[in-house]
This record gives structure tokens, sequence and C-alpha cells, in this order.
């Protein structure tokens, strides 16, 4: 009897064992079910909110690229109730769409806030503090759903869209910079450079503005491992500092020892999109040909000269945005009287330039003939007055179309009696502002803006300064450089031009291993200036090597010597209602708030 109650005891314990430890399994493969979900859950929620940041970021860069290419976003937003549902998807730039990944589809629009665009100056301690900007201001909303249609993330990004005036620095380069001046050099205005940047001085050089580099910062030379000891300096609001005064050879400023400057120098920025140089071309669709108030061509046949005819005895055209020639107003200008053997358009084939050991086929304009010209014939016809304001001011586009137009060529445009960019007719309403443009060679030939200054800014693919002395005497090119002795001149010109590079692009063309010339060195010369100044107020812009002129620089006979530097950035510009007409712009855009909303 005991023995048999004895068994009914342990088996009893065993099953009560074996209900406990299914007890415990149950509870363990309950606890693993509701891990299980939980991590699916986790991870479903990551790869929502993932896709729907993918679209915020998608979102925002398309609205940027509106901006490079000088446009607006425009359209409507979807209402708040129940957006991208039904009918309610708004239109546009802002309208709903969707991105599809990692198995989700991201709904996501754009809301623009009220009182676009905001004229701005970036607040200090912030890139490109100091500088105007025009800022518009959006969100973009992202809604994440995976395959069953249930919402995983939530997401809105705030940013602002700041357009920034590439003439508001005193240099600014889509590639290295190196400026190495001989006698002192004093820059007032910003500096940025999308590639290394090189500080050396003969003597002396001064920058009070910010410097701002998305490369390295060097103290000396590219071309070479060599520095000179002379004193770079660069201005912080309290005090001057130097950049190292002291360089037996090159050295790598490293960005730690910049820390002192609070900002007003720095290095590994972010680059910045700008212009491409095709935007200069002259056809349908680029920018600056589209919007020009007036279009000049000089047309050449297979053999390089002028194509004339009864409208044009000069070879010189007024064309169409379409490229065809506008037979009337070309007709017009060839009425009007001018120093170009007596009208305000010509070609000639008189000027030798050394630095490319050839003869220039010219278009030539006088400016204030020309000016003169638009008035007294209400603007070839078209009834526009010369104080247009529209994109700030009168844009001309300056062009040769030849048999070599697209590469290396031996074509320019040369402006001449431009010292002052109005009419000489008294009853002639003021000019506000102007742009030249051309995609060749361009040459200014003595003052240029230099009396009642406007703001007035030249885009070509290299700039060539003539002086005063020069008088278009052409015959003077081929003598000896002691006959070709410069005069003081003055110009208040933005300039956005090519550039050579030190060691060519990537290693190949430009100047190949030697000194391209620098900043100082920007114009381009072709007399004695020894004991003469240029006077210069403006901004120098390069944005690419040139397109058109391969002539390596060099210093010295036949080509020139270097005139006194009185150059600096035009304070003007610092007002944007002081900007040239159409002034080229780079586009950054800067986080406001970032936001996860968990009301689903």
């Amino acid at each position: 009897m005991n023995r048999h109650s004895e068994s009914g005891y342990v088996l009893l314990t065993v099953y009560v064992f074996l209900s406990a430890l299914l007890a415990l399994l149950g509870v363990y493969f309950s606890l693993t079910e509701i891990e299980l979900a939980t991590t699916k859950h986790s991870k479903d929620s990551a790869t929502g909110f993932y896709t729907a940041e993918a679209a915020l970021n998608v979102r925002a860069k398309e609205i940027r690229d509106i901006f490079i290419g000088y446009n607006r976003p425009t359209g409507t937003s979807p209402s708040a109730t129940n957006p991208c549902e039904g009918g309610n998807n708004g239109s546009g730039d802002f309208i709903c769409n969707t991105l599809a990944l990692n198995n989700r589809t991201a709904m996501h629009y754009v809301e623009e806030e009220a009182g676009n665009p905001l004229m701005i100056t970036i607040p200090p301690g912030e890139l490109y503090q100091n500088l105007n900007a025009q800022e518009y201001r959006y969100t973009v909303r992202s809604v994440a759903e995976n395959i069953e249609e249930n919402p995983e993330a939530i997401l809105e990004l705030r940013f602002k869209s700041r357009l920034v005036p590439l003439f508001q620095f005193v240099a600014f380069y889509n590639k290295d910079l190196e400026i190495l001046p001989g006698p002192t050099m004093n820059l007032s205005g910003p500096i940025h450079t999308n590639g290394d940047l090189y500080l050396n001085a003969n003597n002396a050089l001064n920058i009070a503005g910010q410097i701002t580099t998305a490369g390295d910062l060097y103290r000396g030379r590219k071309n070479d491992s060599s520095c000179n000891s002379k004193p770079v300096t660069a201005l912080d609001p309290t005090s001057p500092l130097a950049i190292l005064p002291s360089c037996p050879s090159r050295t790598l400023v490293p960005q730690g020892d910049l820390t002192p400057w609070n900002g007003m120098v720095e290095s590994r920025v972010d680059v910045v999109t700008v212009p491409e140089p095709e935007d200069l071309n002259p056809a349908p669709g680029e920018i600056y040909w589209d919007e020009a108030d007036l279009r000049l061509m000089l047309r050449l046949n297979a053999s390089n000269n002028p194509i004339t005819d009864a409208n044009s005895s000069t070879g010189m055209y007024v064309m169409n945005g379409d490229l065809s020639i506008n037979t009337a107003a070309t007709l017009a200008i060839h009425g009007c009287t001018g120093t170009v053997s007596g009208l305000p358009v010509g070609a000639s084939s008189t000027f030798y330039n050394n630095r490319e050991s050839a003869t220039i086929q010219m278009a030539e304009v006088d400016m204030q003939g020309l000016l003169d010209c638009l008035h007294t014939t209400n603007w070839l016809g078209e009834g526009l007055p010369l104080d247009d304001t529209s994109e700030g001011g009168l844009v001309f586009h300056f062009t040769v179309d030849g048999p070599n137009s697209a590469g290396i060529n031996t074509y320019g445009v040369r402006v001449r009696n431009a010292s002052e960019l109005q009419s000489t007719d008294g009853s002639a309403p003021d000019v506000v502002g102007m742009t030249v443009v051309s995609n060749q060679a361009f040459y200014t030939a003595g003052n240029y803006n230099a009396t009642n200054k406007i703001p007035a800014a030249i885009l070509c693919d290299s700039i060539n300064v003539l002086s005063n002395n020069w008088n278009l005497n052409d015959s003077l090119s081929t003598s000896s450089l002691s006959s070709r002795v410069a005069s003081n001149t003055t110009i208040n010109a933005a300039f956005l031009s090519g550039t050579d590079s030190t060691g060519g692009i990537e290693g190949a063309g430009g100047q190949g291993g030697g000194y391209n010339g620098g900043l100082e060195n920007y114009p381009r010369f072709h007399e004695s200036w020894s004991g003469r100044t240029l006077n210069y107020r403006g901004s120098f812009v390069s944005l690419n090597n040139p397109q058109h002129v391969n002539g390596a620089w060099v210093y010295g006979s036949p080509q020139y010597t270097a005139p006194g530097r009185n150059w600096d950035y035009d304070t003007d510009f610092n007002d944007a209602s002081n900007l040239p007409p159409l002034s080229p712009r780079f586009v950054y855009l800067r986080q406001e708030l970032f936001v996860r909303d968990f009301e689903q």
C-alpha cells in the first residue's frame, strides 16, 4: 500500500512538473513572439523612417536644382486636410509625388512659407557671413507607407534656400585659387574657392574678409614647394592675425590652426554649385542669350572673313533669340553713327595678340555710339527705353560666329568708348545697370564705367585690358614692348571669365606645371604697364579654364609688364540693389528643423 502511494505521488509530481514546464514553454514562446513582433515593428519603423527621410532629401534637392537653373519653384500645395488623397494633390513644383524604396512608398509634397523671398544679411558665425542673400523658406512633408498602406513614419523638414551673388566676393573660384602679388595687395572682400587656396606674397598680402575654401589652405606656391616669409594676413572683426608669416617652404595650414579666426577663415567647407561655362553660349535655352536685351553677332564665312549683305556692310548682325537674323534691326543699327569706321559696330583684323601668337578677328562695339543708336531708333523699333529695369538693367550679348567658334580660335569682342555707360543724348534716360556677355575673348579699350559709375559686369571667356594710351592703334601690337606704353586706366565692373590653371585641368592642358599668373594676373595685359596703374573696383570670378584661347601666361617681352594694382572689391555690391543685372549666383540649403510626427 505504501509502495502504491509512493508511485502515485511520483506520478503526480511528474505531471505537476510537466505542467509547469509546459507553462514555462508557453510563456517563452509568447515572449519570443512578442520580441519578434517588437523587433519586426522596430525594423519596419526604422525602414519606414529612412524611406520617408530619403523622400525629404530628394524633394529638397529638386527645389535646390530649380534655383540653380535661375528659376523659382511655383505651384500650389495640397490642403492640410487629407493631403495627397483624392484630388487633393496640389500642383507644379509643390505637387504630391511618391518615392518607392525598401518595399515602401513615401508620399511627399512641399509647402512654401508666406512672404518669400526675404532679403537677408547672413548672420555672423554662419558660413558666408555678412553677405546679402535672397532667402526662400520651404517645408517638405513625407509619409512612408508599407505594402498594407499603413503609415510607418511621418517626417517634416523645414529648410531655407539661399541665393548668394558671386559678385559679393572679391574673388570666387570654382577651382584652385592662387594669390602671389609682387607689391603689397590689400583685398577687402570675401574670398571663396571650390578647390585649394594658395597664399603667398613678395611683399605683403592683406585680406579683410571671410576666407572659405572647399579644399585645403596652403601658405606658399602651388607650382613648386617654395614660400616667401613675407606676411600674409587675414583680418577678423577685432584684430589682424597672420597666417603662418614665416614659411621656408609650402606649408599646409591645418583646420585646427584656423580656430583663432572665429569662422573668418575656414577650410574644407562644402563645395557650392555654380553656373557652367556653356551658360555664356549664344544658343536658345542658355540664360544669358535668352534674357539678353540685345544680341550682336559678327558672322564669318569659312575663310574667317565677315559675311556682308545689303543689311550689314560690316558683318555685324542683330540676332533674335532663335538665332535668326533680325533684318530690320540690323539695317537700323547700320544707319546710326559711331567711332567704328563711322558706325557704332564693325569688324577688324588688325590686333596681334602676343600671348596667343595670332591676329584677332575682332567684333568692334562703340558703346556710347550703340546706346545713342538704341535711343534714337526707339531701340531698333522695339520701343524699349534705356532705363529698362528688367533683370536689373541692360543685358547685352556680343559674340562671333565662325568656323572655329566652338573650339580654340582667334576671335574676340572689343568694346571702346565705354568710360561712361550712358548715351551722349541729353534727352535719353539713364541706364541703371549693364551686364555685357560674350562666350569669346573680350577686350576693354580704355576706361570702362569710370565716369558716373553704375552697376556693371563683363562675363566672357577671357578678359583682356587695353589702357587709355592704346588709342586703338593696333599697329603697335606687332611692335616692341617698349613702344606699347600704357597709361593709367580705370575699370569699375565685376569680371567673370576663364583663367588658366597651374598644372592644367586634372594634370592636362592649361599651364602645365608652370604658374598660371594667379589672381594678380587675372586680366590679360598687352602693354608695358611699368610705373602705370590700373585702378579697378569690382569682383573676380573664375568658374573654369578659357574654352577658346590657350596661350600660356608669360611675363615680360613681348607680352607685357604688370601695372601697379590699385585693385579691390567694390563695396557697393554689398547692397543687393547695386549688383549688376542678371548677376550669377550660387545656391545652398540651410536646414532649420527636422521633425518626426508620432501621431499616426
